[in-house]
C-alpha cells in the first residue's frame, strides 16, 4: 500500500475514534501537550465550565516555583496566549465579566512569571499586552460599577513593577466613564499628599541617609500616581494637566515633546505646540548621524501645516530629506512645491542623494523612491564602498536589483560574501554560499562587468585568499581548492 502523506485531508479519513486513540498516545506523559488537549475541549464548554478550566490552571501558575527555559518559555507563552483567545472567545460573549476577571488574573501573574523567566526578548511582556487589548475589546459590555472598577485599577496600578497594567485606564476609559476617571484623579492626588508609609520606605533602606530614601520613596509613589493623572487628563482632554506632569526641561525631551505638540495641535494650539517643538529642536543634536527624531519631525510639519506657514514647511521637509535623505519627506515636499517645480526639484534631489557619503543610506533612499536604475548605478559606481556587515539592507537590495540590474545585485552579495569570509563569520558562511550561488546564476546575464572582476575571476580571488576556510566551501557545490 502507497504510503500516505501526513496532511488532514488523509487523516480526517481515518475516522474520530482512530484520532482520539492516536491523540491520547501522543500526550502521554506530556503535560504541556495535555493542557493543549484540555485547552481545545474546554472551548466546546459553556462559558462557566470553560473559565472552571482556566482558574485551575492559573492557580497551578501560580504554585508554581520552578524556573522557565528560553526553551520553555515559548511553549509556555503559546499557553497563555491560547486562554487568552479563549476566555475573549470563548467566555467573553454570554459572561464578559467572568472574562474580564480571569484576564486580570492573568495579568496580576505577571511579576511571579517574570521572576522565574528571562524576559529579555519581550515574549513574556507581549502576553500580558495581548490580555490588556483583550480586556480593552471587552470593556464596553462590562456591568461593573464605575468607582468599583477606578479602585480596582488604583490597586493595580500601585503594584505594577513589570508594567503590565500600563494601559489599563485607556483599556477601561469606556467602562470607568466620568465618573471612574474622577475617582481615580481624586485617589492620585490624595496618595500624593499622605505621608510615606513604612512599607514605603522600606524599599529603599538601601540608602543610608534618611531624607535621600524619604525623597526615594516619595519619586516613585508620585511617578505612578502621576502617570494615573495624566491618562485621566488624556481621557478627560485636559491638555493643561496633562502638560502640568511635566518641568519645562523634560517639556524639550524628544521622547515627551512630540506628544506634548500633538496634544496641543489636537486642542487648536498650534502656537504653543509649535514652541514645544521649537525648543526641543534646539535641544536635539541635527548633526547626529545615528540619532534620528523622526517623531519631533513630524510633529514640526504637523504645527507649521496647522498654521499654514507653507514656505516653512517646504523648508522644513526639505531640510530633513537633506539631513536623513527621506523619501516620505521629499514626497511631502515636492507636494507642497508649485507646478512644474517638483521635476526640477527631484533631479536635484538625486543628485544629492548620488553624492552622499553615506553609501548605505543613499542605497536605500533609491530603493524606497523607488529608483532601481539609479539604485544600480550607485552600486556599480561604488562597489568598494558598502558594508559586507550591513546585510539586512543589501541582502533585499540585491533580491530588488536581480534581473535588470544583475550586475548590481552580484557586486551586493560580494560585499556580503567578501564580510563573512574576511571577518571568519562562520555563522554567516550558510548565507555567503547562497549569495555565491546566486553569483554563478547571474552570471550569464552580465555581458559587461564594467571593469569589476568576472565571476571566475572573483572566485579564483577566494580560493586563493580563503582556501583554509573548508567549512564556507564545504557548502559550495565544487571541489574543493
Amino acid at each position: 500500500m502507497a504510503r500516505k502523506s501526513l496532511n488532514k485531508k488523509n487523516l480526517m479519513e481515518l475516522g474520530a475514534a482512530a484520532l482520539a486513540d492516536l491523540l491520547l498516545e501522543a500526550v502521554k506523559g506530556d503535560a504541556a501537550r495535555q493542557r493543549q488537549v484540555r485547552l481545545a475541549l474546554a472551548g466546546d464548554q459553556g462559558p462557566e465550565e470553560a473559565a472552571v478550566d482556566v482558574r485551575k490552571r492559573f492557580a497551578s501558575i501560580r504554585r508554581a516555583g520552578s524556573f522557565i527555559s528560553w526553551k520553555g518559555q515559548r511553549a509556555f507563552c503559546k499557553e497563555l496566549t491560547g486562554l487568552i483567545t479563549l476566555i475573549e472567545k470563548t467566555i467573553a460573549p454570554e459572561a464578559p465579566d467572568t472574562a474580564f476577571d480571569l484576564l486580570w488574573s492573568l495579568l496580576l501573574l505577571a511579576p511571579d512569571i517574570h521572576a522565574r523567566t528571562d524576559d529579555s526578548n519581550g515574549a513574556i511582556g507581549e502576553v500580558m499586552d495581548c490580555a490588556m487589548q483583550a480586556i480593552e475589546r471587552i470593556a464596553p459590555r462590562l456591568s461593573r460599577a464605575p468607582v468599583e472598577l477606578a479602585d480596582r485599577v488604583f490597586e493595580a496600578l500601585a503594584d505594577n513593577g513589570y508594567g503590565a497594567f500600563d494601559q489599563v485606564i485607556p483599556a477601561l476609559a469606556e467602562a470607568l466613564g466620568q465618573q471612574g476617571l474622577d475617582r481615580l484623579k481624586d485617589l492620585a492626588e490624595a496618595v500624593s499628599a499622605m505621608p510615606l508609609t513604612d512599607g514605603e520606605l522600606a524599599q529603599y533602606d538601601f540608602v543610608r541617609d534618611p531624607k535621600r530614601q524619604a525623597d526615594m520613596a516619595r519619586e516613585s509613589r508620585n511617578r505612578s500616581a502621576g502617570m494615573i493623572l495624566q491618562d485621566v487628563a488624556d481621557l478627560q482632554g485636559d491638555v493643561d494637566a496633562w502638560l502640568a506632569r511635566y518641568s519645562s526641561e523634560q517639556l524639550t525631551f524628544h521622547t515627551i515633546a512630540p506628544d506634548a505638540a500633538h496634544r496641543l495641535l489636537a486642542a487648536g494650539r498650534a502656537d504653543e505646540a509649535l514652541s514645544i517643538v521649537a525648543n526641543a529642536r534646539a535641544r536635539d543634536d541635527r548633526k547626529n548621524d545615528w540619532f534620528d527624531s523622526s517623531d519631533l519631525d513630524e510633529a514640526h510639519f504637523a504645527c507649521l501645516e496647522a498654521l499654514g506657514r507653507e514656505e516653512d514647511l517646504r523648508r522644513a521637509l526639505w531640510d530633513r530629506f537633506e539631513q536623513r535623505l527621506c523619501p516620505d519627506a521629499l514626497r511631502r515636499h515636492l507636494k507642497h512645491l508649485p507646478d512644474f517645480e517638483d521635476i526640477d526639484a527631484e533631479d536635484r534631489a538625486k543628485a544629492i542623494v548620488r553624492d552622499h557619503a553615506n553609501r548605505e543610506l543613499a542605497l536605500a533612499f533609491f530603493l524606497q523612491w523607488p529608483d532601481m536604475a539609479e539604485a544600480g548605478r550607485l552600486v556599480e559606481t561604488h562597489a568598494d564602498a558598502f558594508d559586507g556587515n550591513a546585510y539586512e539592507l543589501l541582502t533585499p537590495a540585491a533580491a530588488a536589483l536581480d534581473g535588470k540590474h544583475s550586475l548590481a545585485a552580484t557586486l551586493l552579495r560580494r560585499s556580503m560574501i567578501l564580510f563573512a569570509l574576511e571577518a571568519a563569520r562562520s555563522s554567516r558562511y550558510g548565507h555567503a554560499a547562497k549569495h555565491l550561488a546566486a553569483c554563478a546564476a547571474a552570471d550569464a546575464e552580465i555581458g559587461d562587468y564594467c571593469g569589476h572582476p568576472d565571476h571566475s575571476t572573483f572566485v579564483r580571488a577566494l580560493e586563493r585568499d580563503h582556501a583554509r576556510k573548508t567549512s564556507f566551501w564545504s557548502r559550495i557545490d565544487r571541489p574543493q581548492p
